[in-house]
């Protein structure tokens, strides 16, 4: 298999990886939203579920055994309310938008297309929960703010959530 190929690959399988923790941590955040949010959640977590079924499809129509999601993820901070509820909100969709920039360099065609669909809509999504933009989404992440928490821009594919089992 060539190295482009290789990267494509990995990048499918970490887009992957985000999109499990995604779910998962979308499943934390709809459990504390105030009920005027519910139905944006739940639109993001559905999203999300369709994500991650398109790409396990393309990981075993490439030939590849897609990673499969923890029984459980640590989430960056607790979320004993609404407000704690929309940051996680923003950080899952912010992290999902780093790992589909990613996806973005490595593949090509309409994969890459798919890839960019994605990162605009994470962008967005962010947007909404968070009110307000920033200048290159699916780069925040990769920040000096964001980098100096010690994680190496590939566990990025965690969405902010790293497996606990």
């Amino acid at each position: 298999m060539s190295e482009a190929k290789d990267g494509e690959l990995t990048a499918l399988q970490a887009a992957l990886a985000a999109e499990h923790a995604a779910v998962y941590g979308y499943g934390v955040v709809g459990g504390r939203i105030d009920e005027g949010r519910r139905t944006e959640a739940r639109t993001a977590y559905d999203a999300h579920r369709a994500r991650r079924d398109t790409l396990v499809r393309e990981l075993r129509d490439a030939g590849a055994q897609p990673v499969a999601a923890a029984a459980g993820y640590a989430l960056p901070f607790a979320v004993p309310d609404s407000a704690a509820a929309v940051r996680l909100a923003v950080e899952l969709e912010e992290r999902v938008a780093g790992v589909y920039s990613d996806l973005v360099r490595a593949a090509q065609g309409k994969r890459r297309a798919s890839a960019v669909a994605a990162l605009r809509e994470s962008a967005v999504r962010a947007v909404r929960w968070r009110g307000g933009s920033v200048a290159f989404p699916g780069l925040a992440e990769r920040s000096g703010a964001k980098a100096s928490a010690g994680a190496p821009a590939e566990s990025t594919a965690s969405a902010s959530a790293a497996p606990t089992g």
